[in-house]
């Protein structure tokens, strides 16, 4: 597995600990629609959540959340649109961006931008 996979599956984890620490429920890790992908679906209280997540070394070339653009956007649309169509979902739901900054052994940076708006 390449290094920026290690590093995006070692953010992925440190997000999941950080939403059950905050007492979310996680539903689902890595759901599938097609190529698009969401990292992470929970449930705070009654909402559910679908969560990007963002892992970067550093901050040289700006914040993780800056790299989710409109395109990015566009497929997080269209995979929650399918996911709550599939799953008949009725709750409401909200889109959050997890970004970690830091490297595997160190301590990382979690900041949990929640209510993003989808286009």
């Amino acid at each position: 597995m390449a290094a920026h996979n290690d590093t995006g599956k070692w953010g992925e984890d440190l997000a999941v600990a950080y939403l059950e620490k905050k007492g979310y429920t996680i539903v689902e890790r890595d759901w599938k629609s097609g190529r698009r992908d969401i990292d992470i679906i929970a449930l705070d209280d009654d909402v559910v959540v679908f969560v990007e997540v963002k892992t970067r070394r550093n901050r040289l070339f700006g914040d993780p959340e800056e790299s989710v653009d409109y395109h990015k956007l566009q497929n997080l649309q269209q995979a929650i649109s399918h996911y709550v169509k599939f799953k008949h979902i009725r709750q409401e739901i909200r889109f959050d961006i997890i970004s970690v900054v830091g490297t595997i052994g160190s301590e990382p940076d979690i900041q949990h931008i929640q209510n993003v708006a989808l286009l």
